[in-house]
């Protein structure tokens, strides 16, 4: 079935475009195109002055004209084999209308001025509107405290299927994406071994700390990581302008007491905070602070700031993407205006408070063959002060291959 607005939408525009008191109002008519898109689904079309307006699945989508000629799928403006843009934007003129609109088994058809036709499914305009993004998630979380984390008994990969199956690292992945922290076990506590099992799942990223370190309480680096005292819950790497996005740990000896790994998932926290006090919530995630690592020393100079909110969210949907919380490296407070100052610290304090309370606080002994990866934009680490030589390897990984090897195997993120 096909329904079209031939010859209507263009001479309408035009006559609104005469007269400024209809800018930013609806057109003079009302007509709208009835479709079956198909058996248990309608669609109807309204055009706008700047848009299309789609009802289809029972949302409302506003689709500008521009942004629709920018995002045609035909040969001639992308390429499907390299999904990539062949159109160039920069020559779209910024007052598109299409021709003709039509809804037609399915798809929304456009014909614009010179007969370039673009076709979208309406499925895919749907899932890749603003109003279909603003209702959805980027990637699913099960956000936990120590109880809920215990109860999913979540079982940990081992080494030897981990290497060998890619279902194996599938589970894994899924089980990281969803709680922000997984274990591998049984795996051979060598510095290679544990290189070996980072690289199934991304790329190493490369630090001033090296690639793989591996680290005593030797007071080697200008870090307190580097000595046996207790450290507080804390994401790694906030003074970087874009931190690690996932720590891996294993702890290759331990000959002494203490040195329990504690974890404490931000984000359960955060939302506490969201749903008791939604404008400390606010604040957090829109005053940007500054972290700092400086270190002089006779082998290693470094000087690093980063900038950002301690909180991160998308801000179409409201969904968090990043804590930056370290009090150890925390700099001088200098970014806001005085007024915001004293809000500033009542509102880090609650948060700080929810993430301190003890239900929160899931402990972890690791031993040698247990090797966990954190994602440090969610869940912070800590550990206890402990005595002996306690020699642990690790290394930081690049959050974009991680997700892209999760989205290889079919999973949202």
């Amino acid at each position: 079935m096909l329904t079209m607005f031939r010859g209507m939408l263009r001479p309408a525009l035009k006559q609104a475009q005469l007269s400024p008191g209809v800018r930013n109002a609806q057109l003079p008519w009302r007509h709208k195109t009835h479709i079956r898109a198909c058996a248990a689904t309608s669609a109807t079309l309204q055009p706008l002055q700047h848009c299309l307006v789609l009802n289809y699945g029972g949302t409302a989508m506003h689709l500008n004209y521009v942004w629709l000629r920018d995002h045609c799928r035909s040969a001639a403006s992308y390429n499907s084999s390299t999904n990539q843009r062949n159109l160039d934007t920069g020559s779209i003129d910024l007052d598109i209308r299409p021709d003709h609109a039509a809804l037609q088994n399915g798809h929304l058809v456009l014909t614009w001025p010179g007969g370039h036709v673009s076709e979208y499914s309406l499925s895919w305009l749907a899932e890749n509107s603003y109003e279909g993004k603003k209702q959805s998630t980027i990637q699913p979380r099960i956000l936990w405290n120590s109880d809920i984390y215990k109860e999913a008994n979540i079982p940990s990969a081992k080494w030897d299927t981990f290497m060998s199956c890619d279902d194996e690292v599938k589970k894994f992945l899924q089980n990281y994406l969803l709680y922000g922290i997984a274990f591998v076990e049984d795996v051979p506590a060598t510095v290679e071994a544990t290189e070996a099992v980072t690289q199934r799942v991304s790329l190493i990223r490369e630090t001033t700390y090296g690639r793989m370190w591996c680290f005593t309480s030797d007071f080697s680096r200008g870090d307190s990581a580097y000595s046996q005292l207790a450290l507080d819950r804390h994401t790694d790497t906030s003074y970087f302008q874009e931190p690690c996005g996932i720590q891996v740990f294993h702890c290759l000896k331990h000959e002494g007491t203490g040195g329990r790994t504690l974890l404490v998932d931000g984000f359960y926290a955060a939302e506490k905070v969201r749903q008791q006090s939604p404008e400390n919530f606010e604040l957090l995630s829109q005053v940007p602070i500054r972290h700092e690592y400086i270190e002089n020393s006779a082998n290693h100079r470094n000087h690093m700031t980063g900038i950002g909110p301690v909180l991160n969210v998308y801000p179409w949907n409201n969904e968090m993407y990043l804590i930056r919380y370290n009090n150890y490296d925390r700099s001088v407070m200098n970014t806001m205006p005085h007024d915001l100052v004293q809000r500033w610290y009542e509102a880090h304090r609650e948060l700080t408070t929810e993430l301190r309370r003890p239900e929160n606080e899931l402990w972890v002994k690791l031993t040698p063959g247990k090797v966990i990866f954190i994602d440090n934009w969610r869940v912070m680490h800590g550990r206890d002060s402990f005595t002996g030589l306690r020699q642990l390897c690790g290394c930081y990984l690049t959050r974009d291959d991680v997700l892209s090897s999760a989205r290889y195997f079919g999973l949202q993120a």
